[in-house]
């Protein structure tokens, strides 16, 4: 069985990006896989958690795709947190890259999910 979670939000502390799990949401314990995916069905990016026995993925919506965008401009790996545990997203810049460059213009995304995507992240496309 695979268990997926939710994004809420973000928030910066000092440097640091930290994206929120929904309220009420624990996190278990896991390691970064330092990978990610789509989901272009829910419309979200999936980064990918190791519990040791299966993944657990975690979904980001796109009302955070903008901080998504800032952490990916600022080139460093943000943090997830449920408010007590918190884990690095090892390698997120470099997935959350190289996945909007292959999503830009690829019609097997989908055109209602490349088309978000696109505009989401059209400063870094741009560049």
């Amino acid at each position: 069985m695979k268990s997926n979670l939710m994004i809420r939000g973000a928030e910066k502390r000092g440097e640091q990006m930290e994206f929120l799990l929904k309220e009420g949401t624990v996190l278990p314990e896991v390691k970064p896989s330092g990978r990610m995916i789509t989901d272009t069905d829910s419309g979200t990016f999936v980064y990918l958690l190791d519990d040791g026995e299966q993944f657990l993925q975690i979904h980001f919506p796109e009302e955070v795709w903008p901080v998504m965008a800032e952490a990916l401009r600022e080139g460093r790996n943000p943090m997830l947190t449920d408010g007590s545990r918190t884990v690095s997203l090892d390698r997120f810049s470099d997935e959350l890259d190289m996945l909007i460059f292959n999503i830009e213009g690829n019609d097997n995304y989908g055109d209602e999910f490349s088309a978000a995507v696109e505009s989401a992240f059209h400063e870094i496309l741009g560049a």
